[in-house]
């Protein structure tokens, strides 16, 4: 076991690049920055943990080559499993690459960009600003997004219990869920995924989605009551298209 202290007195961008394993990241109150990094004592020695200005660099690197590039259709794997448990001070951004590790995220955090092929991303908290979000095989749970989210995923769900600023998302062989949205404009592509989008009362909606064998279904009435466009309240725009996926927009509690 190896653990990292650095002194941080502001928020900090932290980067994690690990190919197997867990990675834990929380936010705290304070002034210091922590990781600590577990497992097989010749992956531990290979694990580097750098601050450089405000900038913390985790990163497994080994003989085959250092660390791990991801991207939808294109994965390569290096690397053993390790632990990863990271802990620095509210609304630092995270940034997380990894092929089959799951992450679990809690706390505040400025922004979140994170690629996984087959492991699960869950937040217990907030992301204030942006969030983006790749992933092959994984699921992605997500509690609030303060900014826009734009996800792309292969045989991997994705949810959300709000979104404040814009949703873009495409899925294959996954589904896509917004549990509450009252602006804005969200755009999503689904293949063989479900699509569901909840409607805040007081909000008027302009939708124009297509389903080339799912089920296009609204508890929102369109032209009337909340869905009356030109009304006092906020707009949102929701644009969807899903081949063998239900589009359904509901009613948010």
């Amino acid at each position: 076991m190896a653990l990292h202290t650095f002194h941080t007195p502001g928020p900090v961008e932290l980067e994690v690049k690990l190919p197997t394993g867990d990675i834990e990241v929380e936010t705290v109150d304070g002034d210091e920055s922590t990781v600590e990094v577990t497992g097989n004592e010749r992956l531990v020695e290979q694990t580097t943990v750098e601050l450089v200005g405000n900038r913390l660099v985790v990163e497994l690197r080994s003989k085959f080559g250092r660390g791990i590039t991801i991207s939808i259709g294109d994965i390569n794997i290096v690397g053993s499993p390790v632990r990863i448990r990271a802990r620095v001070p509210h609304s630092s951004r995270a940034e997380l690459s990894t092929a089959a590790a799951d992450m679990e995220l809690r706390g505040r955090f400025a922004a979140l960009d994170a690629k996984t092929a087959s492991g699960d991303l869950s937040l217990e908290g907030e992301v204030e600003g942006n969030a983006d979000v790749k992933t092959v095989s994984g699921d992605v749970r997500l509690r609030s997004v303060g900014g826009d989210l734009r996800a792309q995923t292969v045989s991997g769900d994705v949810t959300s219990a709000s979104v404040g600023g814009d949703v873009t998302a495409k899925s294959v062989s996954g589904d896509v869920r917004i549990d509450s949205k009252r602006e804005g404009r969200v755009t999503v592509q689904s293949v063989s995924g479900d699509i569901e989008v909840g409607v805040t009362a007081g909000t008027n909606l302009d939708v124009d989605a297509g389903s080339v064998s799912g089920d296009l279904s609204s508890e929102v009435a369109l032209g009337s009551d909340i869905g009356d466009i030109g009304g006092d309240g906020p707009t949102l725009v929701v644009r969807g298209k899903t081949v063998s996926g239900d589009f359904k927009v509901f009613r948010a509690a």
